[in-house]
């Protein structure tokens, strides 16, 4: 009976491994896969990897300035990626070269979940923005600064990194939690357990860039849970 048990689990587990490797899509970023909002995108090769850049076409007139993977459809699972953001020549000085993923970005594009990092921030000689490294928004309702202002510190934190660098991250999500990693470290940099769009959210996974940032991406890997 035992061997029978033993036997049965090592099944459902095969079986079980065999699903979630079903569901893991590694995708090839291509200007042609993506439907840009207030950025241009545009094919490169960057430090070693065939990638897409992305740049702002103007003034942002609002916080949606991403481009959306076409026929991409996620609510719980993990996004995995390699990004690269520095500020433009030309930006202002409070650019950062902020480049993220965003995820659950509805088919109207009206709401979105967004991990994001700030890159220049990584070794700044300054603690406090060491402290704002990595970034968890939400809209509509909940950018940067109102987050900050009322409760400081719980959707951001540090991590290091380097600007114009290849910076590896995760996001993983369940329902309406998410963990966020950076560089392959074995802990999260930013967890956040009250998603602000609720979690019954879906929609499409997005690259997005902040004001006066050229980010490139590449290496992008989605696994559903669901």
């Amino acid at each position: 009976m035992k061997k029978i048990v033993t036997t049965a689990l090592g099944l459902s587990l095969a079986l079980s491994l065999t699903f979630t490797a079903a569901h893991a899509q590694n995708i090839v970023l291509k200007p042609a896969s993506l439907t840009p909002y207030q950025v241009s995108v545009s094919a490169v090769e960057y430090k070693g990897k065939q990638a897409v850049a992305l740049e702002m076409t103007g003034a942002p007139r609002n916080e949606k300035t991403f481009a959306l993977l076409k026929e991409t459809d996620f609510h719980n699972g993990t996004i995995e990626a390699t990004i690269s953001g520095q500020p433009k020549a030309n930006s202002g000085e409070g650019a950062r070269g902020f480049v993220g993923i965003a995820f659950r970005v509805a088919a109207d594009t009206s709401k979105m979940e967004l991990f994001y990092i700030r890159p220049t921030n990584g070794r700044a000689n300054d603690q406090v923005r060491r402290n704002h490294s990595t970034q968890y928004v939400s809209q509509p309702g909940f950018p940067w600064e109102k987050l900050r202002k009322e409760t400081p510190e719980k959707y951001e934190a540090y991590a290091d990194m380097l600007p114009a660098e290849w910076t590896k991250v995760k996001v993983v999500v369940k329902d309406e939690s998410a963990q966020f990693y950076v560089n392959g470290a074995d802990q999260p940099a930013l967890i956040v357990n009250d998603l602000k769009q609720g979690k019954d959210q879906r929609g499409a996974v997005a690259l997005w860039i902040g004001p006066g940032t050229l980010g490139h991406f590449t290496d992008l890997k989605v696994t559903k849970a669901d």
